[in-house]
């Protein structure tokens, strides 16, 4: 099974900073990532984190703009 393959089942991931990625469902976590929202296809993840990620500034940069 490849990574292009339908077969390939991957989870939405988010780290500290609030940045999205996907990552493959049968792999440990890098460190600093949690599973956040749905495993599936490819792009059922792409699809999710669109919808979801919509201010792609990290968490940091966000509060300091807003005086945190």
């Amino acid at each position: 099974m490849g990574i292009d393959s339908p077969d390939t089942v991957f989870q939405v991931v988010v780290n500290d900073e609030g940045q999205y990625s996907v990552w493959f469902a049968d792999r440990e976590l890098p460190a600093g990532w949690k599973a956040e929202g749905p495993s599936g296809t490819k792009r059922a993840c792409l699809d999710h984190i669109e919808k979801v990620w919509t201010d792609m500034r990290p968490r940091s940069v966000r509060e300091q703009q807003a005086g945190v």
